[in-house]
């Protein structure tokens, strides 16, 4: 007999894609009305084995019980008869329809043929309350910010009577502030019986969340374990295979006497950013940290352009400049990696090829012409640069990894090469093997003599690469520390404006 605690059991599961081996040997337990993560690099087999629990994928080999009955699921409409759905990192919703329709999409109370809104109201209302929600109704789904969305499609799989939700990588597009909002949903979840396997990369919300934890690593099981036994550093050694000390690589030595590529002094934007003077010299990583709404991003989008300045002065290799607009940053010799690379880096639908030429237009051509042997060495020569793996630099950003569509930002600022380079959130949704690959292009650019700019919420990334740190608090600079004061207390209480702590 099986445990009636046992939700769902996987044994000697096994997985291929052509030549690929994506799962191999997959044994695993899954404990009823409980939040069980899923952890591993890109290509560890995380994301395959939540959809092959949720029917979109079927096993090669090995075998599935639910509820201690054999299944052999072909479809995710298979496995939603068992009370089993998933929610994809992209989302599934019609956005031209109501929010209540989306919930009730191919699954519409109905009399007689017609569909009985008002019934259908009444069961919206009760989902909402039984998962403490508050979505209007009558909104088109479409313009709900990405949070609400995710409770939408929480709510469509409630309504199909899901007891189990897979969910793949859920916070990866919101903001710190959302995150943490849908992780108590997801708690909700648990506390009304909901069985949830939580895919996702972010180590720190996996912890905060999860009852169990199973680490993936090329397409293995490496151990499944309770979450309490776990930390940041101990998922990383098996999910890479190494320690957290090696994710990054050696600090560089900035010389004294270098001299600022970049210079601001006495920067301000309204109250987001109050008076902010900074230098960046030639060579040197300059972390910025603080707090969500501290004003880091909007001190590199006014440094850029993106956002107009009140006053202060920008020099670039000791030379005043005006930046009006991002094209006057760009000539002056200053890139940008924007926090959001879906929204305002990449165009997702484009090609590699052509993200990596749009910025550089007018660098590339001659009398207003470009050949298209001149764009296609342009971009072979970033593209390698950076070790973007695509099968073609001709296919869509879109059919990239979080790391290949990172990289690609990357790339379009090498074809000519920049005195500033400012990153914010350089390793935003991408795992931590990538992460390392990201860290070595900032460190090798650094010291090729290029000035690097870094805006980072992870205090180890700030501390890990950066020769020195200024901290924001309010949209002014609260201290500036060297690399050997970066201590995460101290950089953690000037961040909050802990008193006692000196600069």
């Amino acid at each position: 007999m099986v445990p009636t605690d046992v939700h769902v059991e996987l044994r000697g599961i096994g997985k291929r894609f052509g030549a690929i081996e994506a799962l191999s040997g997959i044994d695993l337990t899954i404990e009823r009305g409980r939040i069980h993560a899923l952890v591993g690099e890109n290509g560890a087999g995380k994301s395959t084995l939540g959809r092959l629990i949720a029917g979109v994928h079927a096993p090669d080999a090995g075998t599935m019980t639910v509820d201690g009955r054999a299944v052999s699921y072909r479809s995710p409409g298979g496995a939603l008869a068992d009370g089993i759905t998933i929610i994809a990192q992209e989302l599934s919703l019609v956005p031209q329809l109501s929010v209540v329709e989306n919930v009730f999409l191919g699954n519409s109370i109905a009399r007689a043929g017609i569909v009985d809104r008002r019934a259908q109201r009444e069961k919206f209302d009760a989902l909402c309350e039984s998962a403490g929600f508050s979505l209007d109704p009558h909104a088109r789904a479409g313009s709900l910010r990405v949070a609400e969305q995710q409770k939408l499609e929480i709510l469509r799989a409630l309504a199909r009577g899901a007891n189990l939700i897979v969910m793949d990588e859920p916070t990866a597009a919101l903001s710190t502030e959302q995150a943490d909002r849908l992780l108590e949903v997801v708690r909700g979840l648990r506390r009304n019986g909901t069985t949830v396997v939580f895919v996702s990369h972010f180590l720190d919300q996996v912890l905060s969340i999860a009852d169990t934890v199973t680490v993936l690593r090329d397409g293995r099981l490496v151990r499944t374990s309770p979450a309490q036994e776990e930390t940041v550093p101990s998922l990383v050694t098996s999910m890479l295979d190494r320690t957290l000390d090696d994710v990054f690589p050696e600090r560089l030595t900035v010389d004294e006497a270098a001299p600022p590529v970049l210079s601001v002094r006495g920067l301000s934007r309204g109250d987001a950013v109050r008076d902010v003077s900074l230098e960046v010299r030639a060579g040197e990583i300059v972390g910025v940290a603080g707090l969500v709404g501290s004003g880091r991003t909007e001190l590199l989008r006014t440094i850029f352009g993106a956002e107009p300045a009140d006053s202060g002065i920008i020099e670039v290799a000791g030379k005043e400049v005006r930046v009006a607009r991002p094209g006057d940053a760009m000539r002056a010799g200053i890139a940008m990696l924007p926090e959001s690379r879906k929204d305002d880096g990449l165009l997702v639908g484009a090609s590699i090829r052509r993200n990596i030429v749009l910025p550089n237009l007018s660098f590339l051509s001659r009398a207003g012409w470009m050949t298209a042997r001149g764009e296609s060495r342009a971009s072979r020569g970033a593209a390698s640069r950076v070790d973007i793996r695509g099968a073609s630099l001709d296919q869509p950003v879109s059919a990239l990894s979080g790391g290949n569509q990172q990289k690609t930002m990357f790339a379009k600022w090498l074809v000519r090469r920049p005195a500033v380079l400012m990153v914010d959130e350089p390793t935003r949704g991408v795992d931590v093997g990538a992460k390392r690959t990201i860290y070595e292009l900032i460190r090798s650019l650094a010291a090729e003599g290029m000035g690097v700019l870094m805006v980072s919420s992870e205090i180890e990334e700030i501390q890990g690469l950066s020769n020195r740190v200024y901290v924001m608090r309010s949209g002014r600079i609260a201290g500036e520390f060297a690399a050997d004061a970066m201590d995460e207390s101290v950089l953690l209480h000037t961040a909050f404006g802990a008193e006692g702590v000196a600069a």
